[in-house]
């Protein structure tokens, strides 16, 4: 799923919010400084001051534009930039207090400090704001980027991308695509991949977007593009050399000067991918008490049964082929890997892209009797009841994963993928998704699995995870499809 950019002084809707805390901590600050209490809203005069402080703020940041290029601003553009800010915002409200006579009933020392405390609070915030963003985009934040092109362009696109997109970007590597220069650097990013190789590349490696600039005069690589649309891959193409992709949706927007046609499976607006952040962040805070809990029971039983370990750790695979550790209780015995291949004949599964049995004797209390009856564990136990994904809530906390979404393939399975696969790694994986409501372990065509997961992606909608999240209770109450 690709988030919309933000048009406007809506892109910097965090640095406003930051800007308006800053402004009502000044007045309230500065208030008591003056009359040593906190009692400002016991008068209308100083009641409807803040609330015209909160409006004067909101329209001096959109009609003087005092945050543009707030992210390329150095510390002392970033000082002046405050200093304008502030100003502007006394002298508007110089101009209110004056239209309603209230400058005589109202403190030139609240109004007078009220500046200064603003000043300094708000220059040092945004820097702190700043600081953050951009360890955030150190620490993995960025979108990785694979640039597809000719050799002969390659110098100037990347310095274009690198020198106008404020390091949103990790340029994970270049295609070069009409020379076999595998192995090479060029402007200090790696060439890993050619013609040949290029399409099996992004669907192995963690790819975000791919960006594609073929010269006028150079064949374009339209069967290229179609490939990665079909698997969910987000596609850059400049304007000039549009292409008909299928089944994708599709807006005009920047990638450093050029001006681009960008396609993907999915899109959403930043407020509609903040809502569902939040909605995790909310049910992740929950679902992480409820497993503190839990672990309280589980944990004694676990260990009495198979000594070890009370939580399983595994690398999964999340949005666009991001490696990422998954948490769960442990539910199967230490050994479970190697006794994987023992029982692969038994798989339900249509092939081996994903693996379930109707006696997995890995997992914790489960073995098959002499005359041919499954005895079940504590292991089957807390998989019937899903207890043993709880743990998942600390990955959706931490961002790796989402409430709902696809389930997260192991390294194995994403190794055996086809190019449609891919697909379903457009969004976060999920505790629990379309697939998991559908019929869980029911379904055994995992190209069933593929679809339905392509379609929650395409259709994708905050409803739609609400309503996925109520059938999720009633399919787990139910114990629907489980094993």
């Amino acid at each position: 799923m690709y988030k919309k950019k933000s048009q406007g002084w809506m892109k910097h809707i965090d640095f406003i919010i930051i800007d308006l805390i800053c402004l009502h901590i000044s007045f309230v600050l500065a208030y008591y400084i003056r009359h040593r209490n906190f009692d400002l809203y016991n008068f209308q005069l100083y009641r409807n001051k803040a609330a015209v402080l909160f409006l004067i703020d909101i329209l001096v940041i959109i009609f003087f534009e005092t945050l543009k290029n707030v992210l390329k601003r150095n510390f002392y553009k970033e000082f002046e930039a405050t200093v304008k800010q502030v100003c502007l915002v006394e002298l508007v409200s110089t101009v209110y207090l004056f239209t309603i006579q209230g400058a005589m009933a109202y403190s030139r020392s609240v109004f007078y400090i009220t500046g200064i405390i603003y000043a300094f609070l708000s220059f040092f915030t945004r820097l702190l704001w700043k600081s953050i963003l951009k360890k955030r985009m150190y620490d993995g934040g960025k979108k990785s980027l694979v640039i597809i092109t000719v050799e002969d362009s390659v110098q100037s696109i990347i310095r274009n991308i690198k020198n106008n997109n404020y390091d949103m970007f990790y340029i994970k590597g270049i295609a070069v695509l009409d020379n076999n220069l595998r192995g090479r650097e060029m402007e200090g990013i790696s060439v890993v991949a050619n013609a040949r190789t290029v399409v099996d590349y992004v669907c192995r490696e963690w790819v975000d977007e791919v960006f594609i600039d073929i010269p006028e005069e150079k064949n374009y690589p339209h069967e290229l593009i179609d490939q990665f649309a079909e698997m969910g891959v987000v596609v850059h193409v400049p304007l000039k050399r549009m292409s008909g992709l299928k089944r994708s949706k599709q807006l005009v927007e920047k990638i450093g000067n050029y001006t681009v046609l960008t396609t993907s499976i999915s899109m959403a607006t930043p407020l509609q991918l903040l809502t569902k952040r939040v909605m995790d962040i909310l049910g992740g805070i929950v679902g992480c008490a409820i497993t503190v809990v839990l672990c309280i029971f589980i944990a004694p039983v676990l260990w009495s049964q198979s000594p070890g370990p009370i939580f399983f750790k595994q690398i999964r695979i999340g949005k666009n082929g991001k490696k990422f550790k998954l948490y769960k209780f442990r539910s199967m015995y230490l050994d479970a890997e190697e006794r994987k291949k023992d029982l692969l004949a038994e798989n339900k599964m249509s092939n081996d892209l994903m693996f379930k049995v109707e006696c997995d004797e890995r997992i914790i209390g489960c073995k098959r009797m002499p005359d041919g009856t499954v005895k079940k564990g504590f292991g089957n136990f807390i998989r019937e009841h899903s207890l043993d994904e709880w743990p998942q809530f600390f990955n959706v906390l931490k961002g790796d994963m989402s409430l709902v979404g696809t389930r997260p393939p192991t390294v194995d399975e994403w190794e055996k993928y086809e190019l449609h696969h891919r697909a379903r790694l457009a969004i976060k994986p999920g505790i629990t998704g379309l697939w998991q409501v559908s019929g869980r372990s029911n379904i055994v065509d995992f190209e069933e699995v593929v679809e339905l997961d392509t379609k929650y992606i395409s259709e994708w909608s905050l409803w739609k995870d609400i309503k996925i999240l109520l059938k999720t209770i009633t399919v787990v109450w139910k114990k629907d499809g489980s094993i």
